[in-house]
């Protein structure tokens, strides 16, 4: 694609790197056919290429340019990132990072309402803090007649108990894990059956409680260098146990996981802390990455499901993990349905299922109806934000992954 910047606008990194990216982009529009929103709403600005073509027009014009309007951003906000269209690319296109920097952009440009602005700034305070979080959370289930009618359908059952967790010291191997920031709160025994999980294959799980969000509601949301600050907050937390030898960092959102593992290249600027970043996103791994490469033939199995799996974009697309979940779970024995559409994003996409709450229900009784069409009795999945978001229809019973196959260790 050909560009066309200033003298003056070739100095700027973003500017760099966004017209390094936009010629890449050869506006095939294969993109187009793998694209959820386009495919629900028919319109090429809500489609990949369309959107290329508007973030090039932004990051050309003027700052006075009135070209520049809040529907541009429209077209933005309606994009999922769910690198759908990454996988598809023939030509290599890193469409995400131009997305951030189309985003950052249309914000400084054109500020949001006031009302857009206090619900950003809300999600960002409430969903970052484990705590904070835990105790809204309790407070809106225990009021939940008295919540909202959009917010009370997506207030989520008190969740399974976590058990116990092996101590962490009983084996020579040793991995740290990601407690997240909902995860606690929305699914505790997650990271608790993954502890139990890797403590039969002889490899103890050490959290780091000093470690708290990894960073991608606030960059997502266009707080970037908060983000970045969470993300330094983080490889502080970790370094010690790095240094000590810890052979991996193990995620179970598969959303924290690919953002985990671009902690190198959005850090890679930062002089203090770009090749301990580097480290970081070497060591990040998704729990599926350990486990698949284990004697699995040493668990035995009292029970095997009739399963459907749910592949998170960002452990298919982001991650390039697509087949590795399925592949431990045929080995371990459980039976999966087929899935028609597998590819497409579920509609939760981080906070899009609050900030887009129409085409986000779309997306999800498309893909209930997918995951559904092979009569499973569980859905699995591997990302908290789909767990959650599938879940809050009240069909077949969502769950991480890695907790069925806890649940039927003997």
């Amino acid at each position: 694609m050909q560009t066309h910047f200033t003298d003056a606008d070739r100095q700027k990194p973003h500017i760099q790197e966004a017209e390094r990216i936009l010629r890449t982009c050869v506006h095939c529009g294969f993109c187009n056919a793998t694209c959820p929103t386009y495919q629900l709403l028919g319109d090429e600005r809500d489609g990949p290429r369309g959107r290329i073509y508007l973030m090039k027009e932004l990051l050309e014009s003027r700052d006075d340019d009135d070209q520049v309007t809040e529907e541009t951003r429209l077209h933005l906000d309606r994009c999922l990132t769910c690198r759908n269209c990454e996988t598809t690319c023939p030509s290599g296109v890193e469409y995400h990072k131009l997305l951030d920097i189309g985003r950052a952009e249309i914000d400084r440009r054109v500020p949001r309402s006031a009302a857009e602005r206090a619900q950003r700034y809300a999600l960002r305070k409430m969903l970052v803090d484990p705590k904070r979080f835990k105790a809204l959370l309790t407070l809106g289930q225990t009021f939940k007649p008295l919540v909202p009618g959009k917010l009370r359908s997506k207030m989520p059952p008190a969740p399974v108990d976590a058990g116990q967790r092996p101590d962490s010291q009983r084996h020579a191997r040793k991995v740290l894990i990601l407690e997240g920031c909902v995860q606690p709160g929305l699914s505790p025994n997650t990271n608790a059956a993954t502890a139990r999980l890797l403590d039969r294959l002889g490899i103890s799980v050490t959290p780091i409680s000093e470690a708290g969000c990894c960073g991608a509601i606030d960059f997502h949301l266009n707080a970037q260098e908060a983000g970045r600050e969470r993300m330094r907050a983080n490889i502080d937390a970790w370094w010690p146990q790095i240094e000590q030898g810890a052979e991996a960092i193990v995620q179970t959102a598969s959303g924290c996981g690919a953002f985990v593992k671009e902690y190198a290249d959005m850090l890679k600027d930062d002089p203090a802390y770009a090749e301990k970043a580097k480290k970081v996103s070497a060591l990040a791994k998704d729990i599926v990455e350990i486990l698949r490469d284990e004697p699995l033939e040493a668990l035995q199995l009292k029970e095997h499901q009739r399963l459907a799996f749910h592949c998170p974009c960002t452990l298919q697309h982001a991650q390039k993990l697509n087949g590795a979940v399925e592949g431990v779970l045929s080995k371990l024995g459980f039976a999966l349905t087929p899935v028609k559409d597998a590819h497409l994003c579920c509609g939760s996409a981080g906070t899009y299922s609050v900030t887009q709450p129409e085409l986000a229900t779309q997306l999800r009784d498309n893909k209930l109806n997918a995951l559904e069409a092979g009569n499973p009795e569980v859905i699995v999945t591997a990302n908290i934000g789909c767990q959650t978001h599938l879940a809050s229809a009240n069909r077949t019973p969502v769950r991480h992954w890695v907790e069925v196959v806890d649940a039927a260790l003997v």
